[in-house]
């Protein structure tokens, strides 16, 4: 097993080890994504053989034999290294992409970026997905996105909005102007795919629409229910000396459970047409299968996988051979032997998930 170490010079790099060893040893997973209230349609004659499921499907063009995609989670650090390396091998495993954590810090200094080459070194052939902070992209411009792409030879770039961390981080960026216009610049001649990617607090349809209105090739919806970067803030605020920064507690606990729940932010988004990651909170194959049917096109998980992948390459891999079998056995129970016939079929939506897609479409007059 990993042993994180002490903090190292760095102040990026040493958040992104507060992060790290706080999502290993605290509480951060915060309400509930609305998963709980979706239910797959049994077929009692599914006609189709278990052993003989096809899990394969298409995103931006490259071929996945899972939909499952290990979602971005760490780097920027020295003993974030061996982390990266164990889900980059079971990403080259099993077929299916990655994406890294944000690359800020290895391009504030590049003796960090072996934190995250790593990853392609250990998957050669594996979709790797690089990733860049919105206001990052604004204040550098195409330098650092080009930077990011070409420090792990990436075959897609996601710009990471996280403005509920930020207002929340003692050291937060807390202005947000001119960040969409940084994303449509950066479309109009970047030539790697953008995926626009959410932290945890989800994207709505409007959000959607602007940011494929300025270029963007997919979103990762990043929705409510899982891992809390506001519980993660508060967190830290808390450990630190700094009296300033204890101010910050109470605020990181008023806004605990703001954000849109993954099913409502997946249903919401995917009615704008382009394809989406679905992430924030899924913990099972099951959960898969779900969004598949709800409309995206991959489902990343990140949490699940944190913490066989400290354990080791072992207990990764077993994780991961659960995940896929539980989407298996969902798909085998709704008649779906491959992928485009499990996003044919049908999901029930009930309880207080119901009634907000219900609210949602109320007020924006069908979507």
């Amino acid at each position: 097993m990993i042993r994180l170490f002490e903090k190292k010079a760095g102040l990026t790099s040493s958040r992104k080890l507060d992060h790290l060893r706080i999502c290993l040893d605290k509480p951060i997973e915060r309400g509930f994504t609305g998963f709980e209230d979706v239910r797959l349609i049994h077929n009692a004659i599914p006609e189709c053989d278990l052993d003989k499921i096809d899990t394969k499907t298409r995103f931006l063009g490259s071929r996945f034999m899972s939909p499952l995609f290990i979602a971005a989670m760490t780097g920027g650090h020295s003993d974030a290294r061996i982390v990266n390396a164990r889900l980059a091998k079971a990403a080259g495993h099993f077929g299916i992409g990655m994406g890294v954590g944000s690359q800020r810090a290895a391009l504030e200094n590049s003796d960090l970026e072996g934190t995250f080459s790593v990853v392609r070194d250990e998957a050669p052939d594996a979709f790797i997905v690089a990733n860049l902070g919105i206001v990052q992209l604004r204040d550098h411009g195409t330098e650092w996105a080009d930077r990011a792409v070409s420090m792990i030879d990436a075959d897609a770039l996601a710009i990471h909005l996280n403005f509920l961390q930020e207002a929340i981080q003692p050291e937060g960026d807390h202005n947000a102007t001119g960040c969409l216009a940084a994303v449509r610049e950066l479309c109009e001649d970047f030539k790697y795919p953008v995926i626009i990617k959410e932290t945890g607090s989800g994207i709505s349809a409007q959000a959607a629409q602007a940011v494929f209105g300025a270029g963007v090739k997919a979103i990762d919806i990043g929705g409510f229910g899982g891992t809390s970067w506001a519980a993660i803030e508060g967190i830290r605020a808390d450990e630190s000396p700094s009296a300033d920064n204890k101010q910050l507690i109470s605020l990181g606990r008023e806004f605990i459970d703001w954000g849109i729940p993954t099913v409502v932010s997946l249903i919401d988004v995917a009615r704008t047409g382009g394809p989406v990651i679905a992430t924030g909170g899924l913990r099972s194959g099951l959960d898969i299968a779900k969004s598949l049917v709800l409309g995206a096109e991959l489902s990343g998980m990140a949490l699940p996988l944190l913490k066989p992948a400290i354990e080791g390459e072992e207990s990764l891999f077993s994780v991961i051979e659960t995940i896929e079998n539980q989407l298996k056995v969902a798909m085998f129970l709704t008649g779906s032997g491959n992928i485009a016939g499990l996003k044919s079929k049908h999901a029930m939506i009930t309880g207080i998930t119901r009634e907000l897609i219900d609210n949602i479409r109320e007020e924006y007059n069908g979507y």
